[in-house]
C-alpha cells in the first residue's frame, strides 16, 4: 500500500516542477531580471534627454546663449518624451496585471479541482 502513495507523490512533485518552470519562463517574458537592465537603460535615456533639454533652455534664457532649438521646441519635445514614458509604463503595468489575473485564475482552477476531489473522497467515505 505505501508504494502507490509514493509514486503518486512523486508524480505530483514532477508536475509541480514542470509548472514552476513554466511560470518562470512566463515571468521572464513579462519582465524578469533580463528586462530590468533594459528598463534601467531606457529610464536613463529619458532622464538624460529631459535634462539636456532643460540645460539648453537654462542656457538660452538665463545666460542668453544661442541654442539651435526654437524656444518652445524643447518644451514640446519634453512633453512628448514624458507622454511616451507614461504610455510605456501603462503598457508594462497592463502586462503585470494580465499575469496576476492568469495566476489567480490558475489558483482558482486548482482550488476547484481540489474541492471536487475532496467531495469525491467525502462521498466515497460516506458510502
Amino acid at each position: 500500500m505505501p508504494q502507490p502513495d509514493t509514486s503518486a507523490l512523486m508524480e505530483e512533485l514532477e508536475q509541480f516542477k514542470h509548472e514552476k518552470e513554466k511560470i518562470r519562463k512566463l515571468v521572464g517574458q513579462i519582465g524578469g531580471a533580463g528586462s530590468t537592465k533594459r528598463d534601467r537603460k531606457i529610464n536613463m535615456a529619458f532622464i538624460f534627454a529631459i535634462v539636456i533639454l532643460f540645460i539648453l533652455d537654462v542656457l538660452r534664457h538665463i545666460l542668453n546663449l544661442s541654442v539651435p532649438l526654437p524656444p518652445l521646441f524643447s518644451v514640446e519635445i519634453g512633453m512628448f518624451l514624458v507622454s511616451i514614458k507614461i504610455i510605456w509604463m501603462i503598457h508594462k503595468q497592463a502586462k503585470v496585471e494580465h499575469f496576476q489575473f492568469w495566476i489567480l485564475n490558475s489558483i482558482e482552477f486548482r482550488l476547484n479541482d481540489v474541492s471536487k476531489r475532496m467531495r469525491g473522497i467525502k462521498d466515497r467515505l460516506g458510502e
